[in-house]
């Protein structure tokens, strides 16, 4: 029996399936809403945080994080896509730089304007948003240099420190992040634009639409 890939289309989860499309893994990908009370009890034994994406692989324990899914997927699928030779602690550094530093700093941007908006989870803090903003603007520079001359954030090629790196710019359509002040991001993620698993991962599954963001007063 396949594995399956339970997700949604917060970023994520959406990285998680893009990633499993980009590989053609062999998992059967599935909807979920485990904070839905309908769904937690259900959900709680497979991750008792009951966050997403979590894949169930008979014969092993569920798996959660988004990270060791992809590098689960890559064990099934034979890929490189994470690298295991001697490019492992280059990629390594990116994706946790990633997580430090550039993907925090759009998070806390695309937090303000989209998720609290989305959920009802308040008004957005103009001083958060300021904070990011500053942030992105010292991560992004950096950035930019590194990929100058480059057409990924390896030398070797495309690898998941790219769509790790890449989390919230599908998102950026809410967030205003100024991407296009820096050349060299804005023509990278116009090259992961154009591999139709990153662009559109949920082309042909069932994957309900995020909540409408209410106009803003």
């Amino acid at each position: 029996m396949k594995p399956t890939l339970y997700y949604s289309r917060n970023p994520n989860p959406r990285l998680c399936v893009a990633v499993a499309r980009y590989l053609n893994a062999p998992v059967t990908l599935q909807w979920a809403s485990p904070f839905d009370p309908a769904q937690s009890d259900r959900f709680r034994p497979l991750n008792p945080s009951l966050r997403i994406p979590i894949l169930a692989e008979a014969g092993r324990a569920p798996l959660w994080e988004t990270d060791a899914i992809t590098a689960r997927l890559c064990q099934i699928t034979g890929s490189d896509f994470w690298r295991m030779g001697a490019d492992m602690p280059d990629m390594i550094r990116w994706i946790s730089w990633a997580h430090n530093y550039f993907v925090r700093a759009c998070d806390m941007v695309a937090f303000e304007y989209g998720t609290k908006q989305r959920y009802g989870i308040g008004p957005v803090d103009p001083a958060a948003v300021a904070q990011g903003l500053e942030e992105f603007a010292t991560h992004a520079a950096q950035l930019n240099g590194h990929l100058a001359g480059r057409e990924f954030l390896l030398d070797s090629g495309l690898s998941y420190a790219d769509f790790r790196m890449a989390t919230f710019l599908p998102f950026n359509d809410v967030a205003g992040l100024p991407i296009h002040d820096y050349p060299n991001i804005a023509a990278w993620a116009a090259r992961l634009d154009a591999i139709p698993a990153w662009r559109a991962p949920f082309a042909g599954l069932n994957a309900p639409q995020l909540p409408a963001i209410p106009p803003q007063p």
